[in-house]
């Protein structure tokens, strides 16, 4: 693994029609937005509410953020933002990464944006970075982000029975992960 890996100069990724592109301040309507959408804080177990200046200095500080590299993923020929797609928590002793990504909200949805962005991350993280491992948690009632991280070569490892407790019902994560090892489906 590369440990000098430049996680404070990241660079832009291009898919067929997205442009994955280091998240930021530019980025604050977009995210705000995002942050406000019901259905993106449901699937990604968003219990908090966040204070404009809250978001405002996360987005100014993550540039210089070393062991972790956020994306906004948007469309090439739009510019409209999709949301964010993210690899997170280096462990560069054991050479892996969490990884995570939250659509902007049902426009983007079931549209193979998801599986496209991860798709570019994943093999940034193994081409790029050198990592072994990537993992990441999905609640079991997310059948469609499930598919789409199948799709991206994905396995699930385990469940965390309970873990989310959304509207009076409990929710289990799934545990999954990809290795660089594993063949990555097209």
């Amino acid at each position: 693994m590369d440990e000098t890996y430049p996680f404070t100069s990241l660079p832009v990724l291009e898919t067929a029609r997205m442009r994955l592109e280091p998240l930021g301040p530019a980025h604050f309507d977009d995210v705000w937005t995002a942050l406000h959408e019901p259905e993106t804080l449901r699937l990604t177990g968003t219990h908090e509410t966040f204070s404009e200046d809250r978001i405002r200095a996360w987005l100014r500080d993550l540039p210089g953020t070393p062991h972790r590299a956020d994306w906004a993923i948007v469309e090439a020929h739009t510019e409209e933002y999709l949301g964010e797609v993210v690899l997170n928590d280096l462990d560069a002793h054991n050479s892996k990464m969490g990884f995570r990504i939250a659509l902007a909200g049902p426009a983007a949805f079931g549209r193979g944006y998801g599986t496209e962005a991860a798709r570019a991350v994943v093999d940034h993280g193994f081409d790029r970075i050198g990592l072994h491992r990537i993992e990441l948690e999905v609640y079991a009632f997310n059948r469609r982000a499930r598919r789409s991280y199948e799709k991206v070569g994905f396995v699930e490892e385990g469940r965390m029975r309970d873990a989310l407790l959304w509207e009076g019902e409990w929710a289990d994560a799934i545990l999954m992960s990809v290795l660089s090892s594993d063949p990555r489906p097209r």
